[in-house]
């Protein structure tokens, strides 16, 4: 693995299992395991997974000037975000493009937690609290265990009363085993699940007990890149693996818009105060592709990177792909040019090994209506 300057306390265990710990954000991340991540990817949805998501970055902005300062860098309206409430929101730039995406929770009145990935959402927040009444803090010591599946709820309520009340995209402070944690009603796999925040000290034996209690109802350790399968399924993009940063424009510099992306829903409506803001509004209806949703026909993978075809024009990308060992199906997500993001379109994957026959789907693939994530009870 690289140098890098931010590590988990749980590395050891993740290189018992297996992993040789593999770079993101600077963290030495359990990329994979030893054994085959479709493991993992039928636990989560079918019963449930622990994964260490610690390389996530958390940021807390603190002071009069907090809300303020996140109103103007994101496009959530925060008036709308109580204590104990979060909201997924994007980060743009000057010209209205997407530069990073993260959940905002609000801890109190003038406290909040940012939690992001690999995009520009630190440094954009670093620039916007130089000469305001507030202050960023880097929190690498927090850890974050992901415990997502139908059964994630089942376990925890044996632990923490009130877990099942709960509701989607809120989070509540309590204790896990005799340790603090905040637990938050969000995660990355399109299942009901929860992110479990503590303290580096703790994290080791939260991960174990949960695992050696939580095994005879099918809990196991999940790699990070399960996470690829089920956010394909699930229509969950990832920073800049599905972006023209990865995949550049022929005559246009990297930079895609909330509306080719189908992230505008992340804009609070009617909101116009935020960075970027009247550049997005003017790119509504000048899209140059659209992130949309392929089926194979058959049940062979395809490559992130394959081109797609209509005929024998080129009419998109391969950006993530997977093949169900539930369902059998081969889906992939895809960039594809506006006139071919059209269920039901006929399209041709063409790899460097394989063609394969395919067609345009919508997206998500699984739970349309996002039922399993927002369950109640």
């Amino acid at each position: 693995m690289a140098l890098s300057w931010r590590t988990s306390s749980l590395a050891d265990r993740h290189r018992a299992l297996g992993s040789k710990l593999e770079d993101w954000n600077g963290m030495g991340t359990a990329w994979t395991y030893a054994k085959d991540m479709v493991q993992d990817h039928v636990a989560i949805r079918t019963k449930a997974g622990l994964m260490d998501v610690s390389g996530l970055k958390k940021l807390h902005l603190v002071g009069p000037h907090s809300s303020a300062i996140l109103n103007m860098v994101t496009t959530r309206d925060v008036t709308k975000i109580y204590p104990g409430k979060s909201a997924y929101a994007s980060f743009l730039n000057d010209a209205g493009h997407f530069i990073d995406d993260g959940i905002l929770y609000r801890t109190g009145p003038n406290a909040w937690m940012v939690v992001h990935g690999s995009g520009a959402g630190h440094e954009t927040l670093t620039s916007y609290v130089v000469g305001r009444n507030a202050s960023l803090i880097v929190d690498d010591d927090m850890h974050d265990l992901s415990l997502q599946g139908p059964l994630a709820v089942d376990f925890l309520a044996k632990h923490v009363p009130g877990i099942r009340n709960l509701k989607y995209f809120h989070h509540m402070p309590t204790t896990l085993f005799g340790r603090a944690v905040l637990i938050s009603r969000t995660g990355y796999t399109g299942e009901r699940g929860y992110e479990i925040f503590c303290r580096a000290e703790d994290a080791g034996i939260i991960w174990d007990t949960i695992l050696s209690e939580g095994k005879s109802l099918g809990i196991i350790p999940a790699c990070f890149t399960t996470l690829d399968m089920l956010r394909v399924e699930s229509s969950l993009l990832f920073y800049p693996y599905d972006m023209s940063q990865m995949y550049p424009f022929e005559h246009d510099p990297p930079g895609d818009s909330l509306w080719e992306l189908g992230l505008d829903f992340t804009v609070s409506p009617g909101k116009t105060d935020f960075r970027g803001a009247e550049a997005h509004y003017r790119q509504k209806g000048r899209e140059r592709f659209k992130i949309f949703g392929i089926l194979m026909d058959g049940n062979v993978a395809v490559d992130m990177g394959d081109a797609v075809y209509a005929g024998e024009k080129k009419v998109g990308v391969i950006t993530c792909a997977m093949v169900s060992s539930l369902t059998g199906q081969s889906m992939a997500i895809a960039r594809l040019e506006c006139a071919a993001a059209v269920g039901g379109t006929k399209l041709e994957i063409r790899g460097k090994t394989h063609q394969e026959a395919a067609t345009a789907h919508t997206l998500p693939f699984d739970d349309v209506q996002k039922k399993k994530r927002t369950a109640e009870g």
